[in-house]
């Protein structure tokens, strides 16, 4: 579990503390002022206080281990704010309905904040679903069905939870002829822990499929990282700037691992070089973590390519979307399926949360493993 620093706990309480100071000057105002100064500032103070409580629980009850100062300053400011606004919006208005809509209005949105910083930290994080992606026009690589290929992407173990328990179930219970692995296996707040990524190797071995099991790196798993999470695993083979033959019944599919380097157009030559070498009719599949080669890959007639990396957001908006994606075009490719010339994408939400100081919330984004049935 990560400690915030002593700098970090002053600043964590800084708008509750406020909070209060205004609240107690409401003591000073008009007999008239003073009740609903006070109910606002209780409001204030009280939300600041479950915010607390809410993201203070979440390690010790196993759901997820990050630091909390940042996102309870972000949350307290956000009740401070309200708080503030409310009160010029009181001292306007006389009658006493309007002062109760006022107050109303204004529990109605601390507490509405509140069930919504719940479902985002306790509920829709391991709301892991499957999303099933059909893809036609292939070759038939399994007499009589499709082939269907799993992406499992940006798990971001910090220490196991239910989620990652959840999508090993769910794995086996799916039973794919090939798993793919596209990257971010641990989070970045606990790259130097030993036993998270101890915990991360030990999930990953239980990973099983009769075709095999296919890992590239991501944005955070450094050589030294994908090294003690893979060497020694016989069930996974990592695909590092090659292309991989795959024989199967029917047919081969030509599996194209690209290295993500965070030099986008280091990567995207590396990728025109491994596709000159394949057959005319080769049937590809691209295993790259972010969506960034998308326009690279459509050019070099990549039939299928499964990244991750934009978590689809984490947190979107209703009616906008992502509010972040880390790409590098933006919003353009944030999640989902896309038809980029000869070139179908998927980008998935993937599994785990963000790192570092991010909250460990999602919101109208809930987890998801891919199922990629070709042939459908």
């Amino acid at each position: 579990m990560s400690h915030v620093s002593t700098q970090q706990d002053m600043l964590v309480f800084a708008p509750l503390l406020l909070a209060l100071l205004l609240t107690l000057a409401g003591l000073r105002s008009s007999r008239e002022v003073r009740s609903g100064w006070l109910t606002l500032g209780g409001l204030a103070v009280g939300s600041c206080l479950a915010d607390w409580a809410l993201l203070a629980a979440l390690p010790h009850i196993g759901l997820s281990f990050g630091p909390i100062a940042t996102p309870l300053v972000l949350f307290n400011s956000f009740r401070l704010g309200l708080f503030a606004m409310a009160l010029p919006v009181l001292a306007l208005v006389h009658s006493p309905v309007q002062k109760r809509m006022v107050l109303g209005i204004s529990m109605v949105i601390q507490v509405g904040a509140i069930l919504l910083a719940f479902d985002g930290a306790y509920i829709e994080p391991f709301r892991l679903g499957t999303t099933d992606l059909a893809v036609s026009q292939t070759p038939a690589f399994l007499p009589g069905r499709p082939l269907r290929i799993l992406q499992l992407t940006d798990i971001h173990v910090e220490h196991p939870t239910r989620r990652e328990g959840a999508m090993l179930a769910k794995a086996a219970e799916l039973q794919p002829d090939l798993i793919v692995l596209t990257g971010d296996y641990v989070n970045p707040t606990y790259l130097s822990d030993p036993q998270t990524l101890a915990e991360t190797r030990q999930i990953l071995s239980q990973l099983h499929a009769p075709y095999g099991v296919y890992a590239v790196n991501g944005t955070v798993d450094d050589p030294s990282i994908m090294a003690f999470l893979f060497e020694g695993l016989a069930n996974i083979r990592v695909l590092d700037d090659e292309v991989l033959p795959v024989d199967l019944p029917g047919g081969t599919l030509y599996l194209v691992g690209v290295t993500n380097t965070r030099n986008t157009p280091r990567d995207r030559q590396i990728l025109a070089s491994l596709t000159q070498n394949l057959p005319p009719t080769a049937y590809s599949l691209l295993l790259y973590h972010t969506p960034d080669l998308v326009e690279a890959a459509s050019t070099d007639g990549i039939d299928l390519y499964l990244a991750g990396h934009t978590h689809g957001g984490q947190i979107r908006l209703p009616f906008y979307g992502a509010v972040l994606t880390f790409s590098v075009y933006g919003k353009k490719y944030e999640m989902g399926k896309y038809q980029v010339g000869p070139t179908t994408l998927y980008v998935s939400r993937g599994i785990g949360m963000e790192g570092w100081d991010a909250p460990r919330m999602r919101f109208l984004c809930p987890p998801e493993m891919v199922l990629a049935e070709l042939g459908k």
